[in-house]
């Protein structure tokens, strides 16, 4: 053994210089900390021993090394940190009895295994670790008996505050009774009381939302008032002059006053059929015939339509997508609706400007459609958008820019159902339209139409128009509405077709079992006993060969479902004219 235990142990009697030593001899030996450590029974771990210094370093490393206590008459070394170092110092470990010392930053001059042979210090510092503990349960009894006496005469004052609370607790429990038996009455009639509550509140909501409801039809039907009393005025106008002209044999016929009145009156009749074909894509109600649209291709092939419609001071400019995904919509809804934001961006550049149509693949997440107030599912969707250089929308603008007949525009320029219709029909081709815009920065506007799910798929093509040819077939006219019936089978038959006609379905079933020659059924959709899809199902049984072509102004749930045309149904859409019923009827009896 070193002949210098016996002196470190002995500068290590005193308690008063006991940390000052430790520092010493740590110094001495070349380390930077010489600590001395009791293992505490009561809480399982190692204390500082007395005298030394009592602040550790914190960390995970001296945790672990206070609660594992090494194993006796074994030196170990470990790592651990020390104050204001990055990295942990090695350190010398030795236990022995109840003491651990420790020797941190460098032990090679002092084999800290040795103080085995020094006993003494072990047992002066346990001793002084239960002096020091005597003397704290000294003070702690002391502490207790003085507050013992503190709560006696606590106690005697609450005995004698209690004896005058007693008579208050006397009276507020008399007060108390009262109350509960006030509460009891008052609970037998709460049901009753909330019951009415809700109801008149009920009442009040209700009113409310009829309100809100007759002020919306109200808005809705004066606009649809104004614009069609408009239309009629010009339609039966014409036809009113055509007929005084018609009916007055003393005047000879001005050929071109009418013709420009038949076609004033045309005309008219077309804007109605818009102006109701708008408010049904509002309303969702427009029966749709999705297909797979390559959007880049549509976008181009009207470049030459947009520009005719934006005029010379507007720029045009289309940028495609290379590799965009097929979208699934109605191509012809989808080209009208482009053509309505064209529009708008238009009267939105008096001065000109530039408007850029923009198509890209994009992915709708979770946290986005969760932001808005429709049901929107996340996936994958092919937008397409138009961004002007515009006067741009407020705010206040914004909110109700899809409401039918809302627009900014002055009396006359527009019919407010522009973009309702664009609207309506993405919401029912199942996507996605956000408008962006701010007061002198433009307007952008983009579709987000969902992804044709299947990749092979036929890709839609423009349909080719063919010439209203007639032909000489057999074909079977179902309609109740007896004018609309007298002047379908007109057309067919200056067409040269051989017409049969039923005003419902049982007649015309009964006219198939009997005429075995009718190449295609051309019924309504609503019709009195059996609708249009019951008749064409019942006759398609009688005749597998037959054609089938239906024609409505609204149907709801009979060829239509989730506002998309049933597979395989041919459908022409009221009001039709002489040259869309011969097309269509040449396509169906040709295919």
């Amino acid at each position: 053994m070193p002949h210098n235990i016996h002196e470190i142990a002995n500068r290590l009697a005193r308690p008063e210089t006991r940390a000052q030593e430790a520092a010493s001899i740590a110094f001495e030996h070349g380390a930077e900390a010489f600590l001395v450590f009791l293992h505490d029974p009561e809480i399982g771990a190692l204390r500082v021993a007395p005298g030394f210094p009592q602040t550790l370093p914190g960390g995970p490393l001296w945790r672990s090394f206070l609660k594992e206590r090494p194993a006796p008459g074994t030196p170990c070394t470990l790592q651990l940190p020390f104050p204001d170092q990055d990295t942990p110092k090695p350190a010398q470990c030795f236990a022995y009895g109840p003491v651990v010392y420790l020797l941190i930053g460098g032990a090679s001059r002092l084999p800290i295994e040795h103080f085995a042979d020094a006993p003494l210090l072990p047992a002066l510092l346990e001793a002084e670790a239960a002096q020091l503990a005597s003397s704290g349960l000294v003070r702690a009894a002391r502490e207790a008996t003085e507050r013992a006496t503190t709560l006696a005469r606590a106690l005697d004052r609450a005995r004698a505050e209690i004896g005058s609370k007693a008579l208050e607790l006397s009276v507020a429990l008399s007060r108390a009774d009262h109350l509960n038996c006030e509460l009891a009455r008052l609970n037998e009639t709460l049901e009753q009381r909330v019951a009415e509550e809700i109801r008149e509140r009920m009442e009040v909501e209700e009113a409310l939302r009829q309100a809100q409801k007759m002020e919306a039809i109200g808005q809705l039907t004066g606009g649809v008032a104004h614009d069609f009393n408009n239309l009629l005025t010009v339609i039966m106008g014409g036809l009113d002059s055509i007929r005084r002209q018609l009916d007055d044999p003393s005047k000879e016929l001005d050929v071109v006053r009418l013709r420009r009145l038949q076609s004033m009156a045309f005309q008219g009749a077309e804007r109605a059929a818009t102006l109701t074909s708008r408010l049904l894509a509002f309303a969702r109600r427009q029966p749709l015939k999705p297909e797979a649209i390559d959007i880049n291709k549509l976008a181009i092939g009207l470049t030459d339509l947009l520009q005719r419609t934006l005029g010379e001071r507007i720029a045009l400019e289309t940028v495609v997508t290379p590799g965009l995904w097929l979208a699934r919509a109605d191509p012809a809804e989808l080209e009208t609706a482009l053509v309505n934001v064209a529009i708008n961006a238009r009267d939105a550049m008096p001065d000109g400007g530039k408007l850029t149509i923009e198509t890209a693949n994009v992915w709708l997440d979770e946290e986005y459609v969760s932001t808005l107030t429709e049901p929107v599912p996340p996936g994958q969707y092919v937008m397409l958008a138009a961004a002007d250089t515009g006067h741009g929308m407020d705010r206040q603008t914004l909110d109700r820019v899809f409401e039918p007949f809302f627009t900014t525009k002055e009396v006359g320029k527009g019919t407010g159902l522009g973009l309702s219709q664009v609207y309506g029909f993405v919401r029912q081709s199942e996507g996605h339209i956000r408008i962006y815009s701010e007061p002198g920065a433009g307007t952008a506007i983009k579709m987000y139409l969902p992804r044709e799910a299947d990749p092979k798929t036929k890709v839609s093509q423009p349909q080719i128009d063919i010439a209203a040819d007639g032909g000489s077939e057999t074909i079977l006219v179902v309609e109740d509405h007896d004018g609309l019936r007298e002047y379908s089978t007109s057309v067919l038959r200056e067409l040269g077709y051989q017409v049969l006609e039923a005003p419902e379905g049982g007649q015309a079933l009964e006219l198939l079992k009997t005429r075995q020659d009718v190449q295609l059924l051309f019924t309504d959709v609503v019709l009195p006993g059996l609708n249009g899809r019951q008749l064409a199902d019942q006759a398609l049984r009688v005749c597998p060969d037959l054609k089938v072509l239906f024609t409505t102004g609204y149907t709801r749930n009979a060829i239509v479902h989730n506002g998309q045309l049933d597979q395989g149904v041919d459908l022409i859409s009221k009001p039709f004219t002489f040259a869309a019923l011969a097309t269509k009827v040449r396509q169906i009896l040709d295919r």
